[in-house]
């Protein structure tokens, strides 16, 4: 087996090239299996990105309202300045419970940043604030995959940053062989701040099932919890701030 080094070294084309089609988890059709060496092989590679919508909110019938405005006889502001960006710091996670039924998280907020080869088995790669072209990404040991129960995948926003409605966010799931498979969190939740994406779950037959969820909470980590009955006591907590260059 790579180590996971090495994987990350990979070029992100590999990807691609393994997974030459994709499928769009949808409401109609939730969910996926993955089988064979799709579900045993090396690591899942699991991807957040987003891109951030303008400051400005368009309301019906705002576009009529502007075109008949004496306005539009003066010069178009450019849109940079017009229609500002929103900074939104999106966060992938993972809450976690394994066959021996150990629970737990892998995610930015307090540093949980998980491990491949030990217990949880799942490995997170950083933390963009950002949403640059990359996004965030975490890892899967497939390897032990016999150690996994459920892995919820979910998506939060940290404290004084805009809602779901602000962003165009989607995660995408890669394993080293077959399709990849993408979900878009495209409902428009304005006071959301945490949203279950899939629940990949062991059917115990030798296969992984992905279930999309994209369900939006107003609340945070231990909202989520209760919804999905992880029983794990939370607290509040803070990232620490970025040091000045």
């Amino acid at each position: 087996m790579v180590s996971f080094w090495e994987y990350l070294r990979k070029d992100r084309d590999s990807f691609d090239t393994a997974s030459q089609y994709k499928i769009t988890l949808t409401k109609s059709q939730p969910q996926h299996a993955l089988t064979g060496p799709a579900a045993t092989t090396g690591y899942l590679y699991v991807n957040l990105h987003w891109t951030t919508r303008t400051a400005e909110s368009v309301t019906p019938g705002a576009s009529l309202k502007r075109l008949l405005s004496p306005r539009i006889l003066r010069p178009m502001e450019p849109d940079s300045y017009s229609r500002p960006q929103v900074n939104v710091d999106l966060d992938l996670a993972c809450m976690y419970e394994l066959a021996d039924g150990t629970r737990g998280v892998v995610q930015p907020l307090g540093k949980y940043f998980g491990d491949l080869q030990r217990p949880p088995y799942i490995k997170l790669s950083g933390d963009d604030v950002y949403g640059a072209p990359s996004g965030e990404t975490m890892y899967i040991n497939l390897e032990k995959k016999d150690q996994f129960r459920r892995l919820l995948i979910f998506v939060y926003i940290y404290d004084d940053t805009p809602a779901f409605d602000r962003t165009h966010a989607t995660v995408t799931i890669v394993p080293q062989t077959g399709p990849r498979l993408e979900i878009a969190l495209d409902q428009r939740a304005a006071t959301a701040r945490s949203c279950a994406v899939v629940l990949i779950e062991n059917t115990g037959d030798g296969q992984l099932t992905v279930r999309r969820e994209v369900r939006y909470v107003h609340g945070f980590q231990s909202d989520l919890d209760r919804l999905y009955g992880f029983g794990m006591q939370w607290q509040r907590g803070y990232k620490a701030s970025t040091p000045e260059g």
